[in-house]
């Protein structure tokens, strides 16, 4: 594994143990059936990819799996995968809970095809993932190799736009601080905490990489798959900015006269009976 995915894996396995117990995902109220806060997401999703029932559902980057056992309620047959240890074991405790037939697998995605067989009716990804990965190329390929003939993928995802902006600033300006176009090598992030826990005692390093919309759309494109549908959002499920306001569906948006500005984006893509 590359340097920088290995301090990620263990800063994410560090994560794991705080967003275990954090207020962020509520994962005794999950058990208890109680749904997160986020109605306007959850909708969105479910608008795109429809019903789930008896289908069978791969989720790329599950973190501890509280998102794939949701489709698993929703009646699906889940398979996530995430490269923390800490994560997957979480999950799989968890799922012995609420969905004892979902599966995890611990591995860097990059790995997967190695670690994994079967094809799959729907791959699913959302939140905070690309900029994860270095190499999107890579990334579709996987996707492709996992789709079974007439499958759907679906990201929602934060729009690679909107991630330009300087997020540690107070004044409510939209100035840039970040670069938009992919470099090779990757941000050097360090901060308190983490985005779910930003009051835990930890000192977290992150390494993690930009990627435009032709980067992702392109990469698709290049493995095969064709996209079905592309859609841009003035909202998205976190504040990314610190004046960024709360919707009553759990989403954020800008305040009014913030800005005008993508903040977050869905695309589905299916792969064709060759």
């Amino acid at each position: 594994m590359d340097r920088h995915l290995k301090v990620n894996q263990s800063t994410w396995d560090t994560w794991a143990r705080y967003h275990l117990r954090g207020p962020f995902y509520d994962v005794e109220g999950f058990k208890a059936g109680r749904r997160r806060d986020r109605a306007g997401l959850d909708a969105l999703e479910v608008r795109l990819l429809g019903d789930v029932t008896g289908r069978s559902l791969l989720h790329l980057q599950c973190h501890f799996g509280l998102d794939t056992l949701a489709w698993a309620r929703r009646g699906a047959k889940v398979t996530g995968v995430d490269f923390s240890g800490e994560a997957i074991a979480a999950a799989r405790a968890l799922a012995e809970e609420v969905a004892p037939d979902a599966a995890f697998v611990e591995s860097d995605l990059y790995d997967l095809p190695g670690r994994l067989q079967g094809e799959f009716d729907i791959v699913f990804t959302s939140h905070g993932v690309l900029g994860w990965l270095p190499d999107l190329g890579r990334w579709a390929e996987i996707i492709a190799r996992f789709l079974r003939p007439r499958g759907r993928f679906c990201i929602v995802e934060a729009h690679p736009f909107a991630l330009t902006f300087d997020d540690a600033r107070s004044d409510r300006e939209l100035r840039p601080g970040y670069p938009y176009f992919h470099r090779r090598e990757p941000m050097r992030v360090e901060r308190d905490g983490s985005y779910a826990a930003p009051d835990a005692p930890i000192r977290s390093v992150t390494y993690q990489w930009v990627h435009s919309m032709s980067d992702i759309i392109g990469s698709l494109l290049r493995a095969g798959l064709r996209i079905d549908t592309f859609e841009e959002y003035p909202f998205m499920g976190w504040a990314m900015l610190p004046w960024m306001e709360a919707r009553s569906d759990g989403c954020w948006e800008l305040p009014p006269g913030s800005g005008d500005i993508p903040l977050m984006f869905s695309l589905t893509a299916s792969k064709d009976v060759r």
